[in-house]
């Protein structure tokens, strides 16, 4: 069962979604959150698998509360809001969010996303990755700094080879048919790789390997 906590200002939207997660046998909402400070407050009494986290909420918006959550280890974190705006996207990349879903999403890809997200894959909605792709397509290739390249060779080569693989926005289950290993193996790896990179989520090593042009 995924325990999900839902976190959206406006009461109507939340009872929708809490409408939307109730109807999936495999997920259940433990709580419900009006603003950021609640949101983070209930995960750490709660602790849910997964926050869905509104981007726009008062006393402490959903960048800020997924920054605390994620940084306590608290709970994974699947953005949910009516922007696609490029601020927003990587303010909740850099904030560890391990996916960013528009909130015209139909339900039952939200449903999915949430059970992408719980099984430990990053997701990301297919407009708000157009914007992704559009942004490293202008930007030059980053390279790697002293401190990135002590943290890259610190990988091991299956390491290195999974980080390549998250950049191309693999699932677990895809890299590991690709490198032929155990699911379990690939999960193992990327906790790893996080670790030593200093990363919160695979979404923000999937972004360090397209940025490195891994």
């Amino acid at each position: 069962m995924i325990r999900v906590l839902v976190a959206e200002d406006q009461s109507a939207v939340r009872a929708g979604l809490v409408l939307i997660l109730g109807s999936a046998p495999d997920i259940e909402v433990v709580g419900e959150a009006a603003d950021g400070e609640q949101a983070v407050t209930m995960t750490r009494e709660l602790r849910p698998d997964l926050v869905l986290m509104d981007v726009q909420m008062p006393r402490l918006d959903g960048v800020s509360a997924t920054r605390q959550v994620v940084g306590e280890q608290l709970a994974d974190v699947l953005v949910l809001t009516t922007f696609d705006l490029d601020e927003y996207v990587f303010g909740a990349l850099r904030a560890g969010a391990s996916g960013f879903l528009l909130k015209n999403t139909e339900a039952g890809d939200l449903l999915d996303a949430v059970r992408t997200v719980a099984r430990g894959d990053g997701l990301i909605s297919p407009a708000v990755t157009r914007r992704l792709i559009a942004e490293f397509a202008s930007t030059p290739v980053r390279t790697a700094g002293a401190a990135d390249s002590a943290a890259l060779e610190s990988l091991t080569r299956r390491e290195g080879e999974v980080l390549a693989h998250l950049g191309q926005g693999l699932s677990n289950a895809e890299i590991a048919t690709r490198l032929d290993m155990a699911e379990a193996t690939v999960k193992t790896h990327v906790s790893r790789l996080l670790a030593k990179l200093g990363l919160r989520s695979r979404v923000q090593a999937a972004v360090l390997a397209q940025e490195l042009g891994l």
